[in-house]
């Protein structure tokens, strides 16, 4: 499952939270939010699998990334169908 690690004080994470919900993708379904707010378990795995302090920060399988431009390309690539 796609894992979407943020803080809710983090206006670039609401940003990808915001598109997700747009494109009617469904937490717990599709992705799963981390709360990577300093001292959660999630800021520990957010720096041990990232290396870096920063979010958004999404992971896919094999995929990582940060920007949150990036995730929401990689989103709209992963669930929406290319158009013929």
């Amino acid at each position: 499952m796609i894992k979407i690690y943020q803080t809710t004080s983090c206006p670039f994470c609401m940003m990808v939270v915001r598109e997700a919900r747009n494109m009617g993708l469904t937490e717990g379904q599709d992705y799963e939010l981390i709360n990577a707010a300093r001292g959660t378990p999630g800021r520990e795995e957010l720096l041990s699998i990232g290396g870096r302090n920063q979010v958004p920060f999404l992971t896919d399988g094999d995929t990582a990334m940060y920007e949150s431009r990036d995730i929401i390309s990689y989103l709209q690539h992963k669930f929406q169908p290319a158009q013929s």
